[in-house]
């Protein structure tokens, strides 16, 4: 192996190693802004845990991946016009149990 390209490899990995950093934030200070605009991550990642979250307070173990993609959708229009609440405030109004 040519001496220049151990260097390269090496780096490689260290940058492959420094994007899989783990991140962590607390999910109910989330603004719709920051959701909206990708801000902390990937809303559709962020949907994914709240829905999670919400199914396992509900002892629901069950995903309908329909439905999750439907809810994402529709947390994502309520969070346009709403820019100012958190996340966690708008899905407790979209998707209350009454609702």
């Amino acid at each position: 192996m040519p001496k220049h390209v151990l260097p390269s490899v090496v780096l490689a990995a260290l940058a492959v190693s420094a994007a899989q950093a783990q991140v962590m934030m607390d999910v109910s200070k989330i603004t719709c802004e920051q959701y909206i605009l990708f801000k902390v991550a990937d809303p559709q990642h962020i949907a994914i845990w709240l829905s999670g979250y919400y199914s396992g307070k509900r002892n629901n173990m069950v995903v309908d991946v329909g439905q999750l993609k439907a809810n994402a959708e529709k947390l994502m229009r309520y969070c346009e016009t709403n820019i100012k609440g958190t996340v966690v405030e708008a899905v407790e109004k979209l998707f209350a149990p009454d609702k």
